[in-house]
């Protein structure tokens, strides 16, 4: 019959909605090597295919409180967003949340040593709030993408570090 109350109500396939999306790649450098490029912002659009750039917002170390302003392909749109870093112990994780506009992730990194500290086992966290029209973009548009996305990203960190000099 339907809802008494006269809103219609939206279904959505259970992937769509469920919470963190993780993904994990081994990468054949150091995690000291690792950490430093994923924390390096100007690095952001070589490995995260929906960055189209990023910079730095404050001056001096990258520490928590330091904060990026990166702007985004979400579906269509480009959007510039703010994320601030919420967690910083390197060379081992990271955390950084979004604290602007209408889609606003939470972002945990790990990056644990093995082979005796030459390689790397790096894993991803992902989720989102969304705000406003972020509300139907993060189940719609958002949470698709970004499954689709992640593993990529993570073939491209893989792949920019193992062939690179340093």
């Amino acid at each position: 019959m339907g809802d008494q109350s006269g809103t219609m109500q939206m279904y959505l396939p259970k992937e769509a909605i469920m919470a963190i999306i993780r993904e994990s790649i081994d990468v054949d450098r150091r995690p000291e090597e690792v950490y430093q490029y994923v924390m390096d912002a100007g690095h952001m659009p070589e490995w995260q295919l929906s960055a189209v750039s990023a910079e730095r917002l404050d001056e001096g170390p990258v520490g928590i409180g330091s904060k990026v302003r990166v702007t985004r392909h979400v579906g269509r749109r480009v959007m510039p967003m703010t994320m601030e870093v919420t967690e910083y112990d390197p060379p081992h994780s990271w955390g950084m949340r979004g604290v602007d506009g209408p889609v606003r992730a939470q972002v945990h990194g790990e990056v644990e040593p093995y082979d005796e500290g030459r390689r790397s086992h790096v894993t991803i966290d992902i989720d989102f709030e969304g705000h406003g029209m972020g509300k139907v973009l993060v189940p719609l548009v958002v949470r698709p993408q970004v499954r689709k996305e992640l593993p990529r990203n993570e073939q491209l960190l893989k792949d920019r570090l193992e062939h690179t000099a340093g």
